[in-house]
């Protein structure tokens, strides 16, 4: 019989290849078989061994290149024959990734499994451009939510959002004039702080700012396009204050006409 593989579910990091782990580089510089995802950084599959076998499974909206079922099984079925399988994925494998799902199907097939965490670009994005989620006096809480709601399900609890002090929206671009609707519906002001960041941490990386009230159109006039990550909250505002540490290049923030 041959002995079980593993599967290392890694984290990728939130775009930038340099953000992924020392345990995660470590584990995929070890890997028979990459499965890796649409927002996973091209430059990290060089990491690997030049015999592993890499294979894209990345998923879009409305586009999916293989079903959620089929990587569990495909996953399986590699490390069943003795194989290390890096399950690449962007940001953390446990933040709107479906890791949890991965790693049920390697218990149940009974396939040994690490998780190795990532950066979330809920954190790392903001971070990047100078934008704290939390600062002392300004916010002390925040919350990430997906944008991109199972079809058939009710959208999002955003009364219950409300009383928190920054907001953080992942895949949400494509339904932003809703979102942005509920939350003013729900009690936000129209003059709630608002940042979009494109392409998060990567060399293209663009940042809008403005205000619930104009936040829509701005985004249209800039033609923003996923990924994207939307911060709602005073500590946008916080940005112009720290724009100079290394990790905030002004020149990445888009200037548009009034």
């Amino acid at each position: 019989m041959i002995k079980p593989g593993i599967v290392y579910l890694v984290g990728a990091g939130p775009g930038d290849p340099e953000l992924i782990t020392v345990r995660g580089l470590k584990r995929l510089q070890q890997a028979d078989v990459i499965l890796y995802d649409r927002l996973v950084h091209p430059n990290l599959l060089d990491e690997a061994p030049s015999r592993a076998e890499r294979i894209f499974v990345g998923k879009a909206s409305n586009n999916h290149v293989m079903e959620q079922e089929d990587i569990n099984r495909l996953m399986v079925e590699k490390a069943s024959f003795g194989q290390k399988v890096v399950r690449l994925k962007g940001g953390d494998p446990f933040v709107f990734g479906r890791g949890s799902e991965e790693a049920a199907a390697c218990a149940e097939a009974g396939i040994p499994c690490e998780v190795v965490p990532g950066i979330t670009s809920a954190l790392g994005v903001p971070a990047n451009v100078g934008i704290p989620l939390t600062h002392r006096g300004v916010a002390g809480s925040f919350n990430v939510v997906t944008g991109h709601r199972k079809e058939g399900q009710d959208d999002k609890d955003w009364d219950g959002l409300s009383s928190v002090d920054t907001l953080v929206i992942l895949m949400g671009i494509e339904r932003l004039p809703l979102i942005v609707k509920s939350l003013i519906h729900h009690g936000r002001l129209l003059s709630t702080p608002v940042a979009i960041i494109e392409r998060g941490t990567l060399p293209n990386q663009r940042v809008i700012t403005g205000t619930l009230k104009d936040i829509v159109l701005l985004a249209n006039l800039a033609q923003i396009q996923p990924p994207a990550t939307i911060i709602v909250g005073d500590v946008v505002n916080i940005t112009d204050a720290v724009a100079e540490t290394p990790t905030a290049d002004p020149s990445l923030f888009i200037s548009l006409p009034a």
